[in-house]
Formats: C-alpha cells, sequence, structure tokens
C-alpha cells in the first residue's frame, strides 16, 4: 500500500458518503474523539453527512424528519448534541396523585421535545381508534440554534395559557426521576456552587411556595404559538409543508419570547419569610439571590412494589415507569389501553362513555411462577375506585384458563391464561381479588374475565405517540400543579373533558 495512503490518510481518501456510514456503527462521543485526533479527520467528521448519520443512528424521529429539523439549527452535529442530550427523557412518567392517574407521556415535538399528560377520560363517540385522545401539555424542551436546550413549562392563570422558561440542568442516562426544582442562575450557568444550599432538603411547604415564587417569570402564549405542537399526520405534500411553516414559525416564537423572560429575579425577604423558622438547617433565606426554574433527570435508588414505583410526597418528582418491550416469551409486554365491556372489535363507538384505563403489562417470577402483571397507571372517571399502582390482574404464564371462551359467535382465542383479578380492598398494595382468565383474540385484543360474575376487561395495545399527535388538547393547570399534583386527592382536578 502506497505510504501516502496509511494511518489518518486512508480515512481521508474516503468518500463522505463512505466515511459517514463508517462513523455510524460508533456512538457519536466516539465520532467526537476522532476528530480530535488530527486536523484532518475532524474537517471530516465535522461534515453533515457524519452527523446526520449519527442523528438517525439514535432512532428518535424520521429521517424526513430530521431534514426539516435541521432547517432550524446551524449543523446536524448541533441537532445530534440536542438529540442526545433529550434521548433519556423519552417515555412514560408518573405520579401518584391524583389516584385516578397521572402520566405524562414525553415524546418528540417539533425541534422540542413535549411533556403531554394523558388526561382521565372516557372513551368518545367515535371510540379510541378514530376519536380524539385528550392531552393537556406539561413542559416543553426546545432545541436552539447550536443544540444547547430552551426549558418551557406550561400553565394556565386567570384563563390565559403561559410558559414559564427555565433550565435542563442535567440528564442522566439512566434517569428514573424527573425533578422540578429551583436553583441560583450562576450555579445553573456552571459558577461556583460550593456555598450553594441545595433545594432537595427544603420542607415541602417551603420548596413549593419557592416554586410559586419563581414561576411569576412568565410569558402570555400568543395565539399563534397555541395551535399545533406536532406536525399533524397527513398525507397531502402541499398541506404537510403548511404545517412545518407554522411549527417553524411557533419555535421562533417560543425561543424569542425564552430570551426576552427569563431575566433575573430577586427575592426578597418579604418572599422567603413567614413562619418563623429562624432554627431549620436548611431555609428560603438561602435563596435570596437571582433564581430560575430548573429540570433535572436524575438516577436514583428506587424501591418498587410489583410495577409501581414508591413515591415521595409532596415533592415535584415524575417517575419513569420501567415499559418492557415486547419480545420472545414475553410478547405481550407494554402498553395497553382499555375498558370494561365486550368489545369485540376494539376500543369502538360501542364503548361510548366507558372508562379508558391504561394498563402497563410486565413480567415477574413470583413464588417460582412466571406472571403476567396487569398494573393500572390511569383510570378515566371522576372518582377512583382504585388507587394508581394497583394490579389489575396477574395470569400465570404456564397455567392455560380453565374456562371456555364465552362468546361462541366471535374467533377462538390463539391462547389463554388463568389467574384472577382485582375486587375491593386495601389500597393497591392488599387488593382484594377473585379467579379469572385471560384470552388472547386474533385481532390481538386482550379479553380478562371474572369467573364468578363474567365482567370482562378488554385491552388493546396502544400508540401513544400516533394517538397524541391527532388527539385533542386541553387546558392546563396552575404551572407548578401542572407538572406534579401535590396532595393526595381520589377526584379528577383536571379539565371536564368534552367526549365525556
Amino acid at each position: 500500500m502506497s505510504s501516502d495512503l496509511c494511518g489518518s490518510s486512508l480515512l481521508l481518501a474516503l468518500p463522505d458518503e463512505i466515511f459517514s456510514v463508517i462513523t455510524s456503527s460508533v456512538p457519536p462521543r466516539d465520532v467526537c474523539s476522532l476528530g480530535l485526533s488530527c486536523r484532518g479527520l475532524n474537517s471530516v467528521v465535522s461534515s453533515d453527512k457524519a452527523w446526520l448519520a449519527q442523528c438517525d443512528n439514535l432512532g428518535l424521529v424520521p429521517f424526513s424528519t430530521l431534514i426539516e429539523w435541521r432547517k432550524g439549527v446551524s449543523s446536524y452535529k448541533a441537532l445530534c448534541r440536542f438529540l442526545v442530550n433529550i434521548q433519556p427523557l423519552m417515555g412514560i412518567w408518573v405520579h401518584k396523585n391524583p389516584e385516578v392517574g397521572n402520566v405524562v407521556y414525553v415524546m418528540p415535538g417539533f425541534l422540542s421535545v413535549v411533556g403531554c399528560r394523558i388526561v382521565p377520560q372516557t372513551i368518545g363517540p367515535l371510540g379510541l381508534e378514530d376519536g380524539p385522545l385528550l392531552w393537556t401539555s406539561v413542559f416543553e424542551i426546545f432545541c436552539k440554534h447550536d443544540g444547547s436546550t430552551a426549558f418551557l413549562l406550561h400553565g394556565r392563570e386567570r384563563g390565559e395559557d403561559y410558559v414559564y422558561p427555565g433550565f435542563l440542568k442535567s440528564v442522566d442516562r439512566n434517569c428514573n426521576m424527573l425533578l422540578l426544582e429551583v436553583e441560583p442562575l450562576h450555579q445553573l450557568d456552571g459558577g461556583n456552587t460550593s456555598s450553594e444550599i441545595p433545594f432537595s432538603p427544603l420542607e415541602s411547604d417551603d420548596g413549593e411556595r419557592l416554586l410559586d415564587f419563581t414561576s411569576q417569570v412568565r410569558d402570555i402564549v400568543p395565539d399563534a404559538a397555541n395551535m399545533i405542537f406536532f406536525p399533524p399526520l397527513r398525507n397531502d405534500e402541499f398541506f404537510s409543508q403548511q404545517d412545518f411553516a407554522v411549527l417553524h414559525e411557533r419555535r421562533l416564537l417560543l425561543l424569542q419570547m425564552y430570551e426576552r423572560t427569563l431575566n433575573p429575579t430577586e427575592l426578597g425577604s418579604s418572599a422567603a419569610g413567614g413562619g418563623g423558622r429562624k432554627n431549620q438547617s436548611t431555609t428560603l433565606h438561602g435563596f435570596l439571590q437571582p433564581v430560575g426554574l430548573c429540570l433535572r433527570a436524575e438516577t436514583m435508588e428506587s424501591r418498587h412494589y410489583k410495577a409501581w414505583p414508591s413515591m415521595y410526597e409532596g415533592q415535584s418528582i415524575l417517575y419513569k415507569m420501567p415499559i418492557e418491550p415486547p419480545k420472545e416469551y414475553h410478547e405481550y409486554a407494554g402498553l395497553w389501553g382499555g375498558t370494561y365491556g365486550w368489545t369485540p372489535r376494539r376500543l369502538s363507538k360501542e364503548t361510548f362513555r366507558e372508562r379508558l384505563f391504561l394498563i402497563m403489562i410486565s413480567y415477574e417470577v413470583s413464588e417460582g411462577k412466571e406472571c403476567m402483571i396487569a398494573t393500572k397507571i390511569l383510570e378515566g372517571s371522576s372518582y377512583a375506585e382504585r388507587p394508581n399502582g394497583s394490579t389489575m390482574f396477574t395470569v400465570d404464564i404456564d397455567l392455560p384458563a380453565l374456562e371456555l371462551f364465552p362468546c361462541d359467535s366471535e374467533p377462538k382465542p390463539i391462547d389463554s391464561f388463568g389467574g384472577e383479578g382485582i375486587v375491593d380492598g386495601n389500597g393497591f398494595r392488599y387488593p382484594g381479588s377473585k379467579p379469572g382468565s385471560l384470552f388472547v383474540l386474533p385481532n390481538g385484543l386482550l379479553v380478562f374475565i371474572y369467573k364468578e360474575w363474567r365482567i370482562m376487561l378488554t385491552l388493546q395495545r396502544l400508540d401513544l405517540a400516533h394517538l397524541l399527535r391527532r388527539g385533542e388538547r386541553v387546558y392546563s393547570l396552575p404551572p407548578i400543579f401542572n407538572f406534579v399534583y401535590p396532595t393526595r386527592m381520589y377526584m379528577n382536578p383536571y379539565p371536564e373533558p368534552s367526549n365525556s
């Protein structure tokens, strides 16, 4: 081999297309390291083709969306910086208050990620397949021109929609808790933190009061920025381009509001005072300086009861649900939607006004048996019959159902399992149970039937991202309540759904 085609020279001689294929097999961090090895390689790995391949490898948005997003950033490298940063946030986050369900699904928006709360609701007249899923916006994290982030908390006060600017402080790769906090602005900007008082040791009342005060830094959302959050599902290219133009305008408008609104907020003694707590080790007086909202995604040791995490009272924390992907022998794992009643054609208009349940199915070995566990994470009613985290049913995957499927006119089940379903009891840890069977139908439905009562709970697998993109957004709660509802409540505090 010629001496001038050795080492880095060999790589530099490759066409950009081939080089991007090679670098696509390594993570973004290694591509950056490769660029540090010499000037020539730095020039090659900085190309848009190499970083487009990196963005596509992350698999967060379709390739065509990446092409559209590139128009709003300086480079694909900047876009990849943003995508790597927010990737661990994607998925389902929950809290136990209110008991009807607090489910936040984080998904791509437009050069952003959006935290969408699924509003407890009944199934509308068009069914779940054709009717809109009701949701409300909790927060949004935008990608700036250089790939850095802009955090906006959403909320509604005095009949107006507001955004509340803040910072995305840190995101652990394997985060399981999402915390809304307040921190001094110079600490958020990387200044000296040795003398700072952390937010977490504050008493819950003080923490909530500080969050409320800091949320006074806000701006009203104009109509132009309140129309659509996601590219609608369209087949028409002309209207799709119109939607993209609206979304580009919305992002620029909100980023301008973010930069204009995010000014230091001086907390005075009157804001921190009250309560006479002069002797407590951590007080609000440690925050008498410019502060701002911040969002942190951390990995903390946590306990679970079955699939449901143990949660702290009185803190603005969302907890990530470990959704198990379907795989061999665990093919029914994942998120399902369902309701009581017989719905052989999926959740159709025949289930109008029935409660919508969101249920996570997971697998667990208990007493030497591998079981399938259905955990309730949302209940679409005005009053919760059973708290979040309740196990709706448990079946033994090695035990076939002993009962026959009760409907002769429908296709025969392709599989069945014996187990038990929830009845009245003491909370989600000690519920009562009655024998039942789970049947798998050819159209993909799961039907759990109580043996004694012949009551049916029918489930179908859900694609939340698809449902939300064509869903209907309803009004948010005030900002801090909108992130985590702070007190135990069995009633539904969210806006009354229009389809109920």
